[in-house]
C-alpha cells in the first residue's frame, strides 16, 4: 500500500447567488483516480438552508464491485481575496462502487453565505485536497465489507443511510454508551431495522409487533441513542394515516350518497315511463 502525494484542485464559480441547480467541477486527478466536486448552492435534499459540498469519484457508473479508494480530503471555499471563509474539515472515508460520494450537506448556512461582504463582486473559489491512501482495484466482493460511519462500523450497503442519519440528527449518537465495536454495530442494525419497521402503517402491525417494537425503542434510548426524532416522526405518519382514513370515509359517503341518488332518478324515470306507456296504451287509434 503506497500512500500518493496530496493533490490540490481549484474552481471558480461566477454570479454564484445567480445559480439554482447542483455544479459540478471539472474533473481531475489523484492517487491515479478522476476526481469532481459538487456544489449545491440551494442546498442538498431536504436541506434547503445550507450550502452542500461533496467530493466524488469521476465515472462512478462504471465501477465494479470491488473497486476502493480509501482518502483523506478537504474542501475549503474563498472569496475573490483567497480568504479563507469556510474549510471542511480533512475526512479520511472509503470511496467505493457502493459510496461515490463523500461531503458535507450542511457546510455553510445559506444566510451566513449571503452576508454583505462575505463574498465579493459574487465570485466563489472552491479549492479541493486529495490524497489518496490506499488503492484497491479488484477485490473478492463477499457483501459483508465495512467501513466507519460516525464511529459505527456500517456495511457499504448501509453507509449512505447512516451518514445521512448523522447529517440530519448529528447528536443522536452523542451518549452512546457501548464502546466495543461488534457491539455498536449490533445496535445500529437493530435501529436500521426499527426505522424500516416504522415506516409501514401501523394498522399493518401486530399487537405481538407494536409491542415488540416498543421494547426495542425503549432499549435503542437506554443504551444512549437520543431518539425523539423517530418517535415525533412516527406520530406525525400516524396522524396523517388517520386523516388519510378519514378523507377515503369521506370520499365513500360521498359516493354512497351519489349512487342513492342516481338510483332514485333512475327510479322516477322508470315510473314515468311506465306512466307515458300506460298513457299510450289508453289513447285511441
Amino acid at each position: 500500500m503506497e500512500d500518493h502525494k496530496p493533490t490540490s484542485f481549484t474552481f471558480e464559480i461566477d454570479n454564484f447567488f445567480e445559480k439554482e441547480a447542483m455544479i459540478s467541477s471539472p474533473t481531475f486527478s489523484s492517487g491515479g483516480c478522476q476526481w469532481y466536486a459538487r456544489v449545491y448552492p440551494k442546498g442538498s435534499g431536504n436541506i434547503k438552508d445550507h450550502l452542500a459540498l461533496y467530493l466524488c469519484v469521476a465515472n462512478s457508473g462504471s465501477l465494479q464491485l470491488g473497486w476502493k479508494r480509501r482518502a483523506k480530503y478537504s474542501i475549503v471555499l474563498l472569496n475573490q481575496s483567497g480568504k479563507e471563509i469556510h474549510k471542511i474539515t480533512e475526512s479520511c472515508q472509503v470511496f467505493c462502487a457502493q459510496v461515490t460520494a463523500w461531503g458535507s450537506a450542511k457546510a455553510l448556512t445559506l444566510i451566513k453565505l449571503q452576508e454583505k461582504g462575505f463574498l465579493e463582486k459574487n465570485k466563489l473559489i472552491v479549492k479541493v485536497q486529495v490524497q489518496v491512501l490506499e488503492v484497491v482495484n479488484e477485490a473478492e466482493v463477499t457483501g459483508n465489507e465495512t467501513m466507519d460511519v460516525g464511529g459505527f462500523q456500517v456495511l457499504y450497503s448501509q453507509a449512505i443511510q447512516v451518514s445521512w442519519i448523522f447529517v440530519r440528527h448529528p447528536d443522536f449518537a452523542l451518549n452512546f454508551k457501548p464502546k466495543s465495536h461488534s457491539v455498536k454495530t449490533t445496535y445500529m442494525n437493530l435501529l436500521l431495522k426499527l426505522i424500516e419497521k416504522l415506516d409501514k402503517p401501523p394498522h399493518s402491525f401486530s399487537e405481538t409487533e407494536l409491542s415488540n417494537t416498543r421494547t426495542e425503542l425503549v432499549d435503542l434510548t437506554e443504551t444512549g441513542f437520543k431518539l425523539d426524532w423517530l418517535k415525533e416522526k412516527k406520530t406525525v405518519d400516524a396522524s396523517r394515516i388517520k386523516k388519510l382514513e378519514q378523507h377515503n370515509k369521506n370520499l365513500i359517503a360521498e359516493l354512497n350518497k351519489e349512487k342513492t341518488k342516481s338510483a332514485w332518478l333512475e327510479h322516477t324515470v322508470s315510473i314515468l315511463k311506465t306512466k307515458k306507456n300506460k298513457k299510450l296504451k289508453l289513447s285511441p287509434n
